[in-house]
């Protein structure tokens, strides 16, 4: 196996780079690990159902080790990720059942221009408003359609989830820190249901090259979340989720090829 790697090295270190980077983003920002890795795969032409099958199985072991990061640094709000978990886990199991019976390219560019009006406001929040930490009031809702995005529409669950939350009044640092660890277990109930319709060929080498760089990078980000002031993490989630949620717009509309 490690033989296998070196020789391959060359070959799998784009998407070492690729995982490192997306991971990076989505442990400090709470999103933007499957919308980032899914564009570049794609950019580097590989099929879409291959890009979206190599990055839910990474994501089953990124998004553990970025789980116990954020533990471990006490980004973890437990009262809000019991309200999370289970709708979440249910939204994203019947995605993976419903995704061979519902296009969701469909409804994609309207939920992506939905989340470029969130990110331009998040933005504005970041720069005029001092973030003020309050109770969110719609959490199940949010977990079952995130969940359901994520699965269906391959990715979704940080832009839905995390920038509700946060206009919600929720903390940017525990809600960064809950989202990530509630992922853990949707994106493993996503996995195991995709992986009993499409069997081990899922693992490929550009699964290796995204775990590979996930896991590495994934301390690092919960480090980031704990550390940096909540009025860049309200203005970096924005600008992120914009720029994101502009491409996929813009995809649509064939602008982008």
């Amino acid at each position: 196996m490690i033989d296998s790697l070196l020789n391959h090295f060359g070959d799998i270190l784009p998407f070492i780079l690729i995982g490192f980077g997306a991971q990076m983003i989505d442990g400090a920002l709470g999103m933007a690990y499957g919308v980032i890795s899914s564009t570049l795969l794609l950019a580097l032409g590989l099929p879409p159902s291959k890009a979206s099958a190599s990055v839910h199985a990474a994501e089953t072991f990124t998004t553990g080790v970025s789980a116990i990061s954020h533990i471990a640094h006490r980004n973890v709000d437990w009262r809000l990720f019991a309200r999370l978990i289970i709708p979440g886990v249910i939204g994203g199991v019947a995605g993976a059942y419903l995704l061979s019976n519902i296009d969701g390219a469909i409804i994609k560019p309207f939920v992506q221009f939905y989340l470029t009006c969130i990110g331009i406001y998040l933005i504005w929040r970041g720069f005029h408003i001092p973030p003020q930490a309050r109770d969110p009031k719609w959490v199940a809702p949010l977990g079952l359609v995130g969940g359901f995005m994520d699965a269906s529409g391959g990715g979704g669950w940080g832009p839905v989830v995390t920038s509700n939350l946060l206009i919600q009044g929720s903390s940017p640092r525990h809600t960064i820190g809950t989202v990530n660890t509630v992922e853990f277990f949707l994106t493993l109930s996503i996995s195991i249901t995709f992986l009993l319709h499409l069997g081990w060929e899922t693992f490929t080498t550009y699964t290796i090259g995204l775990l590979i760089g996930g896991v590495v990078a994934a301390p690092f980000g919960a480090m980031l979340a704990r550390h940096v002031a909540p009025r860049f993490l309200f203005i970096a989630v924005g600008i992120i989720l914009t720029l994101t949620s502009l491409f996929g717009v813009a995809k649509w509309l064939g602008y982008i090829g």
